[in-house]
C-alpha cells in the first residue's frame, strides 16, 4: 500500500501553502505545494506502458441543452479490463465530461477538474464561464502531455449549458481536445471521441436534430454507441443479461442531471428490440 506523502502525516502540522493567499486555481496550488497528487505525475518513465483505456463518447445538442454519453467497456490490448467502468461525469452544475483514453488518468483528472471548478467558485464568488471551464481543462490535458508520449493519453469530451448564450434554446455547447490541450468548438451540433467514434459519428450524422426534445437526443445517443459497439470490439455495447447501460447526462437550464439506471436500461432495451427487427437501424 502507497504511504502518505512526508507533507500529509496525520498529526503533523499543515504546511505554510495552506496559509497563505494564491491563485483560484486548485491545479496550480497542487503544482506548488503537492505536485505527486497531480494526475499523469509520475515522474521518469521509460517506453510505453500498458493501462486500460476507455472507449466511446458521444454527445449532441438538443433543443434546450446539450447531452454526454458514454459506453461502459474498458480495454486493455484485445482484452476486456473492466465492462462496467463509469467514464461520464457531472463536474458542475451546468457541465460535464466524458473521458477516452487512459482510464485511470483520465478518471483522476476529471474528478480533479471538478474540485478545480469547484474551488475557483468558493475562491472568486462566482462560477467560471463555460469557455473559462474549457480553458481550464485544455491547461490540464497540456500538463498531461509527458503521458501522452508514453502511450497514457486523455482525450475529454468537454459539454455545457452556456448561461450566457443569447438564444437559450441554442446554449448546449460541445468542446473536444487533442492530447496538446488544444480546444476545438463543435459547430455541427454532435460529435465522438474513442475507438468507435467513427461508427458513431457516422450514425449521429444521420439521425441527429436540433430540434428534437431531451428524451429523443437520449434516443439518439443509445443508437450511435450501439451502432459502435456493432463495429468497433473495444466499444461495449448495452448488456440486458448483466444490467451494464450506457451513462447518459443531460443539462439544461435546469442543470445536469445523470439519467436513472432503469431509465437508461429501458432505451437500451428499446434500441436492442428495435435492432432485431431491422439491424441496419
Amino acid at each position: 500500500m502507497e504511504q502518505p506523502s512526508a507533507r500529509f502525516q496525520p498529526g503533523a502540522a499543515l504546511p505554510a501553502a495552506y496559509f497563505t493567499a494564491g491563485t483560484s486555481s486548485f491545479t496550480e496550488f497542487l503544482r506548488a505545494a503537492a505536485p505527486e497528487m497531480l494526475p499523469g505525475h509520475r515522474g521518469s518513465v521509460e517506453g510505453r506502458v500498458e493501462a486500460p483505456h476507455g472507449t466511446t463518447i458521444v454527445a449532441l445538442t438538443f433543443r434546450g441543452g446539450v447531452l454526454v454519453a458514454g459506453d461502459r467497456r474498458a480495454t486493455m490490448g484485445n482484452v476486456i479490463a473492466q465492462r462496467d467502468i463509469e467514464k461520464v461525469f457531472v463536474t458542475d452544475e451546468y457541465s460535464a465530461a466524458g473521458i477516452a483514453g487512459t482510464a485511470g488518468i483520465a478518471i483522476e483528472m476529471v474528478r480533479l477538474f471538478a474540485v478545480e471548478l469547484q474551488h475557483y467558485e468558493k475562491i472568486e464568488g462566482v462560477p467560471l464561464s463555460l469557455d473559462g471551464k474549457a480553458n481550464r481543462l485544455a491547461t490540464m490535458l497540456r500538463g498531461n502531455l509527458d503521458g501522452a508520449l508514453m502511450g497514457l493519453a486523455v482525450l475529454p469530451l468537454f459539454v455545457g449549458y452556456d448561461l450566457d448564450a443569447p438564444e437559450p434554446d441554442r446554449a448546449g455547447r460541445i468542446i473536444s481536445y487533442d492530447v496538446t490541450g488544444g480546444r476545438y468548438e463543435e459547430s455541427a451540433g454532435y460529435h465522438a471521441v474513442g475507438s468507435g467514434a467513427l461508427f458513431a459519428k457516422s450514425a449521429l450524422k444521420k439521425r441527429y436534430d436540433p430540434e428534437a426534445d431531451a428524451e429523443t437526443a437520449v434516443r439518439t445517443a443509445v443508437e450511435a454507441l450501439y451502432d459502435a459497439a456493432d463495429d468497433d470490439t473495444a466499444t461495449g455495447g448495452p448488456d440486458l443479461s448483466r444490467g451494464i447501460f450506457p451513462v447518459v447526462i443531460t443539462i439544461t437550464a435546469d442543470g445536469a442531471v445523470r439519467l436513472p439506471e432503469e431509465q437508461a436500461g429501458a432505451v437500451a432495451a428499446a434500441v436492442v428490440t428495435g435492432r432485431r427487427e431491422n439491424p441496419g437501424g
